[in-house]
């Protein structure tokens, strides 16, 4: 929904059920304070009707899978306040004897029965709208919750990840002390193969001086 649109639906049903209280205590006065209040009760209809408008406007802007319903809700309103008008023309006509008189044989009983049907319009219209905010309340609690499973969730990964981590590092950390190990191990093997040719090398050396030397004996003696 429009938040536009929500922001004059909050301004209209605050509007609206103040003016319906003071539209009920309008019998109760007299004199300057009665009319005072009836001039109070006219100003904030016209208030009404600009914010009806307003709200007629963005709807019909929406795209039309939001207009259907919210120009269903503006027709709910528009009836609100046509009974906030009659309210106001009733309260208005008692200060007058005779149009009170003509208003009375006008509309008889009806008034009163419609009077009351209004009435209980707008406390459906009331009970409905409470009714939304409790749903939306409980969706926001509900998804809230499952952002904090999510979060619990990604933690215990990260705590898992971080021990994989520290375990890896704690093997490599092994794995590189065999390394430096085996190097010795090669280095010194390496040394001694070394001095094991030098040596091999000397006997060899050492040999063929023998053989030499044998020979040249038997030679010359012969």
């Amino acid at each position: 929904m429009s938040e536009v649109f929500e922001g004059y639906e909050r301004q209209y049903c605050e509007l609206s059920a103040n003016l319906s209280r003071k539209c009920t205590a309008v019998p109760l006065l007299n004199g300057e304070q009665k009319k005072q209040k009836l001039s109070e009760i006219q100003a904030g209809v016209e208030e009404a009707e600009a914010l009806i408008r307003k709200m007629d406007l963005e709807a019909r802007s929406l795209q039309p899978s939001l207009k259907a319903n919210l120009l269903a809700k503006l027709r709910e309103y528009k009836s609100d306040l046509n009974n906030l008008k009659r309210e106001l023309k009733k309260s208005s006509a008692a200060n007058d004897p005779q149009a009170a008189r003509d208003e009375l044989l006008e509309s008889g009983m009806g008034d009163t029965l419609m009077a009351s049907a209004d009435q209980r319009g707008r406390l459906l219209m009331s009970t409905g709208r409470l009714n939304q905010t409790d749903d939306r309340i409980k969706d926001s609690r509900r998804t809230l919750l499952e952002t904090e499973d999510l979060g619990v969730s990604i933690l215990q990964d990260l705590h898992q990840q971080r021990q994989s981590l520290l375990h890896t590092h704690d093997t490599l950390h092994g794995v590189d002390d065999n390394i430096g190990k085996s190097r010795k191990v090669l280095t010194s093997m390496s040394r001694r193969m070394s001095r094991n040719k030098w040596i091999i090398g000397g006997i060899i050396v050492l040999l063929l001086i023998v053989i030499i030397v044998i020979a040249y004996y038997k030679i010359s003696h012969k």
